[in-house]
């Protein structure tokens, strides 16, 4: 039968072993937790790298789409000013040669009225050489005028009133022509003043014999 002695120390061996035991556990469940926190920390991390690698991608876009915008918005700048100093040239060109398209349906209305009160029906014997006279000074007149503003707008957009075709090259005539030309017109006798003058005057000398 085992003394008290042996069953004492029997039983401070196995206490001494459970308290060594008892740390090795303590230890072991420690490194599960730094484990577990060392994982939650590169996960962390790998967030933080995929947010970052996001934001990145999503920069590099914002930066490409604001070139864009600024590549399309030099490309329309040019374009536009370009076509407002084009339209605004075409503009004036319109009005000018509207000014000179009003002056010339003047000027030819004017020989118009004049050409339809041509009647031969109604001349007498009498008058028959008075009146060919003057007719035949209208006719010069406005044929004349006719073939100055036939030249003169047979490089523009209403060559084709004229029976010219359309040159769009070359849009309007030379500048000294055409204001020599219009200024002239302005007046009701484009380039035919010196035969009205001569024409008058032949007039008075046949009627004075």
């Amino acid at each position: 039968m085992p003394s008290s002695n042996e069953h004492t120390h029997h039983l401070n061996i196995r206490q001494s072993q459970m308290e060594i035991s008892h740390p090795r556990t303590l230890k072991g469940e420690d490194f599960d937790q730094q484990l577990r926190d060392a994982e939650l920390e590169m996960e962390r991390i790998q967030r933080e790298r995929d947010d970052l690698a996001r934001k990145k991608i999503e920069l590099e876009e914002l930066t490409k789409r604001k070139r864009g915008l600024l590549s399309q918005q030099a490309e329309l700048l040019e374009k536009i000013s370009s076509s407002i100093t084009l339209i605004e040239r075409e503009l004036y060109s319109m009005r000018q040669e509207g000014e000179d398209l009003e002056q010339t349906r003047a000027c030819f209305a004017t020989h118009l009225e004049r050409l339809n009160k041509i009647n031969p029906e109604q001349w007498t014997p009498a008058n028959q050489v008075e009146k060919i006279e003057k007719a035949s000074i209208l006719l010069d007149l406005a044929a004349d005028d006719y073939d100055q503003a036939s030249a003169h707008f047979q490089n523009g957009r209403s060559a084709p009133i004229f029976g010219h075709g359309s040159s769009r090259k070359n849009n309007h005539p030379r500048r000294g022509e055409a204001s020599d030309f219009m200024r002239q017109l302005q007046s009701g006798f484009a380039f035919n003043l010196p035969i009205i003058t001569l024409g008058g005057i032949a007039l008075i000398i046949y009627f004075i014999k």
